[in-house]
């Protein structure tokens, strides 16, 4: 028996790869399926079943894709209702791999089709729990993405997983291995340690959401502190739901190279979104006006879900030489099937045409710190937690999940400062920023990082950030 672990960071996300005898099968696969077949093919097995936990939210799933090219069914649990064909499994059903077995253990409460999936070895001895969202390391799946859905409140379906998690989990051996479906950095749950494997033994030690004394108290430990999920949660449902576009049409599709001279002509027929994916580094010194940099060496397809508030726009990509596919499937993942394809030649091209470019003002922490005065105005786009753990005195806190409202109350004739944590959310600001006719800022290199290392600026006194959820 093999079980493996296929970590993508920039998701978070976990999918599960195992293997019996001449059988695999994968749990949570993410959208592109290569692979998922590269290691089928490696290992000479067939791939029997892919299992679902849940309808995710955070990602377009690869099922669709992977049954279609493997003939491997879908395998949902207990209330799940697909608009395609699948397997909707009973509680407690089992499932046979080679010489092992997979059990179904309906658990709901972040979502009511959640399932956690039991692995019994050879031996017959239950070895392992793939929980999906229900059970993170150190934390739950939060217990609000699913009330559209249904007619339960938040609270209601936090005592639905209470319930699940007493009744079908904190039962087993403390020696079964949890593999969750997301770790630290996910907008699944809140408080993820940056593990991705435990043993349950040690959950049920460390883990605030099964020490609560009582359901009471867990329903109110676990709302909270929510934020609003991602506006693309709800649209990466219904596909996951409904069904999409195969991958291998979106990429042919979003692989159009256009010229320079017909860039911009074709950006206006199509209404496209020109997004901008080289670092900040590059973008601050030159750009396509009105272009948004979501850098993609970053938690770049997250924050084009934050920041792109239609799945379905027209986009039209300005990348880097030679990534451009890795763009369009990273975009992929998150329900960004529509590039319409991409500059030629990258910004090099449009530049050496001779049109209109523009720039952000950029500075590094130590010019920051001689510019500084106790009336400068400054924007720290950092999440609330971070902002109130530590932040430059008097900085105002406008996150930038939330731009789209506040973009509207900035007053441009007053000149202020803009940055994050390192200078990567900063820029994607700067870009919408400037998008909207906003110019009189200055972006912080290195952020409130390099800010910190100066050394020359008065900040706040620390608070650790567990203390401010």
């Amino acid at each position: 028996m093999k079980v493996e672990q296929i970590y993508t960071g920039c998701l978070a996300q976990g999918a599960y790869y195992i293997v019996s005898e001449n059988e695999a099968v994968i749990i949570d696969p993410l959208r592109e399926v290569k692979p998922y077949l590269d290691r089928l093919d490696k290992d000479h097995v067939t791939l029997k079943y892919i299992f679902e936990t849940h309808f995710h939210a955070d990602f377009v799933s690869g099922h669709l894709d992977l049954s279609k090219k493997t003939g491997a069914p879908i395998v949902y649990g207990p209330t799940a209702q697909p608009a395609f064909e699948a397997i909707i499994a009973e509680d407690n059903q089992i499932f046979e791999i080679g010489n092992i077995k997979i059990k179904v253990l309906h658990t709901p409460g972040h979502t009511m089709e959640s399932t956690t999936y039991l692995l019994i070895d050879e031996n017959g001895t239950e070895t392992a729990i793939f929980t999906g969202d229900t059970l993170f390391l150190g934390d739950v799946g939060r217990p609000d993405l699913a009330q559209k859905a249904t007619s339960l409140t938040q609270e209601d379906l936090a005592g639905i997983l209470y319930d699940s998690l007493h009744t079908k989990i904190l039962p087993l051996d403390d020696s079964i291995t949890v593999y969750p479906a997301h770790g630290a950095g996910s907008a699944c749950g809140k408080n993820m340690q940056k593990e991705t494997v435990d043993i349950l033994g040690n959950q049920k030690k460390t883990n605030y959401a099964l020490n609560q004394p009582d359901k009471e108290s867990f329903i109110r430990e676990v709302l909270d502190g929510l934020t609003a999920p991602p506006k693309y949660f709800g649209m990466n449902v219904a596909m996951n739901k409904g069904g999409y576009e195969s991958l291998d049409v979106v990429m042919t599709k979003g692989l159009s190279p256009i010229a320079a001279e017909d860039f911009e002509d074709f950006a206006e027929e199509t209404g496209a979104l020109i997004l901008d994916t080289r670092s900040p580094a590059e973008f601050h010194k030159g750009f396509i006006p009105n272009s948004v940099n979501i850098g993609l060496k970053g938690d770049f397809a997250p924050w084009v879900g934050n920041m792109i508030v239609d799945v379905k726009h027209p986009i039209l990509l300005v990348a880097d030489e030679g990534t451009e596919e890795e763009v369009i499937t990273r975009l992929s993942r998150v329900g960004f099937d529509n590039v319409v394809g991409y500059l030629d030649g990258s910004f090099a091209s449009w530049k050496s045409t001779g049109k209109e470019t523009d720039e952000i003002k950029r500075i590094t922490p130590a010019e920051f710190a001689e510019q500084f005065t106790e009336n400068a105005k400054v924007i720290d786009v950092r999440k609330l937690t971070e902002y109130s753990a530590e932040h430059v005195d008097n900085a105002f806190n406008k996150p930038l999940d939330t731009i789209s409202d506040w973009v509207k109350t900035i007053d441009d004739s007053e000149h202020f400062f803009l940055h994050c944590a390192g200078g990567y959310r900063s820029m994607i600001a700067a870009s919408i920023l400037n998008a909207h006719g906003i110019r009189n800022f200055t972006e912080i290199e290195g952020g409130f990082n390099g800010i910190k290392k100066t050394e020359k600026l008065p900040t706040t006194d620390f608070v650790c950030q567990s203390k401010t959820l």
